[in-house]
């Protein structure tokens, strides 16, 4: 009994560990990662042909989810506010649902889904086949050449990909509210311009959005260039990046939320 209790004690001992070497590793990587990407400055065709990859391949996903988020969120949001008689506050209440809260979020989960995950297969599938190291037997270095414009495309790409997230789910929640259940146009539209404020709104979810880009982008390449080289060692990756992407995501929005409203 007390043998299987120090033996328990002893594999989460190991486990809690061995997180705390690869969280080291990995701040480690991030900071590599972060001075290589000043290669960038003069190799911009890199950084273009990723923002390519990872942004608009994105694309369609984040148009699709934002259409159908906004068309689902008008209709919530006038069947509980038509009993107070209160339905013109729609668009206000999708403009500031979208725009503080799940265009970053819900994007961020759909990136990490989409594009972390193919970051990390492609940069693990280069570590299995050996890709890596010959580009360092041929002097070049894979942090600048592989690792960094990557990471600097997500970065820039999240915010980006956010603002047209909330921008069609507003449109989506337009077409369902004004053009299916016949509220004013005019209402729908004056309203959020009046009550959506630039910094505490717009700019706290850019923050929010640039903050999951940072993350989400470093989960993704870290555990590509970190992977076992196998298919194995491989599928985990991705798995791990899905996961704890979408872990960090849904935390930091917690914590970024609780300081940005904060009174």
């Amino acid at each position: 009994m007390i043998n299987a209790l120090l033996n328990k004690i002893q594999h989460l001992g190991a486990a809690t560990i061995c997180s705390f070497r690869r969280l080291g590793r990995a701040s480690i990587f991030l900071l590599e990662v972060m001075l290589s990407c000043v290669s960038m400055l003069t190799r911009p065709a890199l950084l273009v042909k990723q923002l390519y990859s990872v942004g608009v391949q994105t694309l369609i996903i984040i148009v699709v989810a934002g259409l159908f988020v906004g068309m689902v969120m008008a209709l919530q949001s006038y069947y509980a506010l038509v009993d107070f008689g209160a339905e013109d506050s729609v668009g206000v209440m999708v403009a500031l649902s979208l725009l503080r809260e799940l265009g970053p979020v819900v994007t961020a989960l759909l990136f990490a889904g989409r594009a972390g995950s193919a970051l990390t297969a492609e940069i693990g599938l280069m570590k299995a086949t050996e890709q890596l190291s010959g580009m360092e037997m041929m002097a070049v270095n894979p942090m600048q050449r592989i690792v960094a414009p990557r990471f600097l495309a997500g970065f820039i790409a999240m915010p980006l990909l956010a603002t047209i997230f909330s921008a069609v789910g507003i449109i989506g929640a337009y077409l369902v509210a004004v053009q299916m259940l016949g509220l004013d146009s005019g209402s729908f539209w004056s309203q959020p311009q009046n009550k959506v404020d630039l910094y505490l709104d717009l700019y706290n979810g850019i923050i929010k959005s640039l903050v999951f880009g940072f993350v989400a982008t470093w989960i993704a390449v870290f555990e590509g260039y970190d992977c076992i080289p196998t298919s194995e060692g491989l599928g985990q990756a991705t798995t791990r990046t899905v996961v704890h992407s979408s872990l960090a995501i849904l935390f930091l929005d917690f914590i970024l939320t609780a300081l940005m409203f904060a009174k």
